[in-house]
């Protein structure tokens, strides 16, 4: 049998990562942070955001960490739509909690300057969760760098965590999920068992009228998916949700020819009940996406800190593309178009979709 050897020293390729410093080094945007800097860095651009961010704490992790959602967009004396963005529900995943922050720094630091950022943040409010699997993160920089589920014990199992991507009430703990507490894929004792899924859950219930947009960011294999992962089935509105990621899609190649595969999760990567963007999708947010972002496999989920701002920037691309999508459905914009101008990376293709039958639907 054929092989070819990817990492010649794996540990190499972890201690590479880590901040093996004896004084931590402070938050940097083309680093992988501790979550100390990351909550030093959330007050601190709060503080310096001109009022154009705001943080709330939604509830407490199993260890008893903040879970802080930053809010981000113009004040408005009416309710604006919004987006729901989060980041690191896998422990191990470090390029995600990476981009939540590259986001919310482009946000507020092109917010004036860059037509559509400006335009998003005028009509629309993005609510950015940096780190959902706080207690996970933390241990993945302390003591196992390829941990994935939460932290959380129960009386009576030595098992720990349970994996928080199938403990939402999806189609929960069916396919593609695992009853075995001591599985990475353990789908917890109950729908919302784990602390951190009932709190992001509570959040987005007590919100979903004026949320429009669900993006939760995952690595890695590069692809762009949507409902449903727990099911074979087609969702309801497959065909625009389909259209919608291949547009971004082809938005995030048009910088640096990154190749995503769209598709729904249960076809396009695996089956997975309990996954997040389904419960979403379910409760009636409509564009419900999950990132799994650079590479394919040959680094995984230890991607070099070099690959960090290009994989931000081209995910910015077609993080935007999904907002203007789903801004000019809602009536926020008067057309795709305009949100969307051909000099900031929308392609043919784009205004294609834009002016589709498609694209007028439910304007």
């Amino acid at each position: 049998m054929e092989h070819s050897v990817l990492i010649e020293d794996l540990q190499a390729a972890v201690d590479g990562q880590a901040d093996l410093k004896p004084t931590p080094r402070a938050h940097s945007y083309t680093k992988y942070n501790t979550w100390t800097d990351i909550v030093a860095w959330m007050s601190s651009m709060t503080s310096s955001s001109s009022g154009l961010m705001t943080k709330q704490v939604i509830g407490n992790t199993y260890e008893g960490r903040a879970m802080t959602v930053l809010k981000i967009g113009k004040a408005s004396s009416s309710t604006k739509p919004a987006i729901f963005m989060d980041c690191g529900i896998h422990a191990r995943e470090w390029i995600s909690p990476a981009f939540c922050q590259w986001f919310v720094k482009e946000a507020l630091s092109t917010y004036g300057t860059d037509s559509q950022m400006t335009s998003l943040l005028d009509q629309m409010d993005v609510y950015v969760l940096p780190v959902f699997n706080i207690d996970g993160y933390d241990f993945t920089h302390k003591s196992n760098r390829m941990w994935r589920k939460t932290r959380s014990r129960r009386s009576g199992s030595s098992c720990i965590g349970a994996d928080p991507n199938r403990n939402f009430d999806a189609g929960w703990c069916s396919m593609g999920a695992s009853s075995n507490p001591c599985s990475d894929t353990f789908c917890g004792y109950t729908p919302e068992s784990e602390i951190e899924v009932k709190n992001v859950a509570d959040f987005i219930r007590r919100n979903k009228s004026t949320i429009k947009a669900y993006l939760t960011i995952h690595s890695y294999s590069q692809l762009l998916l949507f409902p449903y992962s727990y099911t074979y089935d087609l969702a309801a509105d497959h065909n625009e949700l389909m259209k919608v990621a291949e547009g971004a899609s082809s938005a995030l190649r048009s910088l640096y020819g990154t190749r995503y595969t769209s598709g729904p999760g249960a076809t396009t990567i695996y089956p997975a009940a309990g996954g997040s963007d389904d419960w979403a999708y379910d409760l009636g947010v409509k564009y419900s996406y999950t990132f799994e972002l650079r590479d394919t496999g040959r680094y995984g989920f230890l991607l070099p800190e070099s690959q960090i701002k290009p994989t931000c920037e081209e995910t910015m691309l077609a993080v935007k593309y999904i907002a203007a999508y789903a801004g000019r459905v809602v009536g926020v914009y008067r057309s795709f178009k305009d949100f969307s101008p051909a000099a900031q990376y929308v392609t043919t293709a784009e205004y294609s979709l834009a002016a589709s039958p498609l694209g007028q639907a439910s304007a």
